[in-house]
């Protein structure tokens, strides 16, 4: 996915191009020089504020994971239910943001496939056989349940197909948010870690929402004081909830039942969840440097280390390292935190990148064909051009459900 932002729409001032003063063509003159040649567009820039939220939000799902097996901890666990309420929604509410004009057009749909579906295929097969390598478990490869960091794959992919739907409904987030609610009363089952597809649909949802100006928003000055405010009180309720409350909650996953809770109080807990992940949410992307850093373009290979992160915390853990009586202090906790935020670094670095593009980048042409459709419908190559219009242009039917000019 590629992030872009917007650019000037007027043409610059001043001399064109070969150093010679561009002299406006009087009304009714004749054109006496050949028009020039266009070159090719400039390519848009990524922009950096982005690149660099993503950045930072992966070394979080990093620590994440990392501080898990330190929960003994106070500090640690307060830290890790902080980073749970909001790491996995940023993410969401961003390529929500991104997939606003997302169609099965141009292309999209072959991407889709080759960077979302073939990378949960090979890494759904690869964490299986790695566990049972590691003689944990019996070998057992399936695509539907999704094997520990490749149900966000699995859930994107879903996400992703439906946006069509959601640009056309008139309350969007209240019917997303409703599905969600809705879906935490009674037990879907582990299929396809369904819980958490309809469960977090809603922050995709909002992103779809979300406009460039809301983002400026953010920008504002003020708002970076508001953020590291509100992220330090974001902490200090992780602090008081830290023993009393369950950490299935964080994982959007269990139906209510699996806290001994009725539907009404567990629907209450979910609405406070959702309020509570979109304000850290804007906090943190409200501190996010704007500007290009050193880290910048790493923020565009993100996905590189949350799949690759997991195999070095496993290895870990099933060696046992996270046993080690020095890593369950304050300060080994604040060691661990160090070295997840150097794996994670490594991780989305060029080296990575070039090594593993052929499972997360795949280009696969040979595995596509030109889009096939329905014999009698469309418009056959070579066929003539449908009536032009009063203007000369060709006259096109417009989509059911779109706005025609008054």
């Amino acid at each position: 996915m590629t992030y872009l932002t917007p650019q000037a729409s007027h043409p610059p001032l001043g001399p064109a191009p070969g150093g010679t003063a561009q002299i406006p063509r009087q009304a009714g003159a004749a054109e006496t020089a050949p028009p020039a040649e266009a070159g090719p567009a400039p390519r848009r820039e990524r922009d950096p504020f982005f690149d660099n939220a993503k950045f930072l939000a992966i070394l979080l799902v990093v620590i994440g994971h990392s501080i898990a097996n330190l929960l003994d901890v106070p500090i640690a666990r307060a830290l890790y239910l902080t980073i749970y309420m909001f790491h996995m929604p940023l993410f969401i509410v961003v390529t929500g943001y991104f997939s606003r004009n997302w169609t099965f057009s141009g292309g999209k749909a072959r991407k889709l496939i080759t960077n979302v579906g073939v990378p949960y295929v090979v890494f759904e097969i690869a964490y299986s056989l790695y566990d049972w390598l590691a003689g944990r478990n019996d070998l057992e490869i399936s695509l539907l349940k999704p094997y520990f960091l490749t149900w966000f794959l699995c859930a994107l992919f879903m996400w992703r197909l439906s946006t069509p739907v959601w640009q056309q409904i008139r309350w969007p987030l209240a019917v997303a948010l409703g599905f969600s609610l809705l879906s935490y009363m009674s037990d879907l089952g582990n299929t396809f870690n369904i819980h958490r597809v309809i469960g977090l649909l809603p922050f995709y949802v909002f992103g779809l929402l979300l406009r460039p100006d809301h983002f400026e928003l953010l920008k504002k000055p003020i708002a970076r004081i508001i953020g590291i405010g509100v992220l330090l009180v974001g902490f200090a309720g992780g602090w008081l909830v830290r023993d009393r409350m369950s950490r299935g909650w964080i994982y959007w996953k269990h139906p209510h039942s699996e806290f001994a809770v009725d539907n009404v109080t567990g629907t209450l807990m979910r609405l406070g969840m959702f309020a509570a992940a979109i304000v850290l949410v804007a906090a943190f992307l409200a501190i996010v440097p704007r500007r290009r850093m050193w880290f910048t373009a790493l923020g565009a290979t993100t996905l590189y280390a949350y799949l690759l992160h997991g195999f070095v915390t496993r290895l870990l853990q099933f060696t046992d390292w996270w046993g080690a009586g020095w890593m369950h202090t304050i300060p080994g906790v604040f060691v661990v935190i160090a070295g997840a935020a150097v794996v994670g670094t490594f991780l989305c670095s060029k080296p990575v990148v070039k090594c593993m593009s052929w499972a997360l980048e795949p280009k696969m042409t040979w595995a596509f064909t030109g889009l096939r459709r329905p014999r009698g419908t469309g418009r056959a190559v070579g066929a003539a051009a449908p009536p032009a219009g009063p203007g000369g242009e060709p006259r096109a039917e417009a989509p059911i459900g779109a706005h025609r000019p008054s």
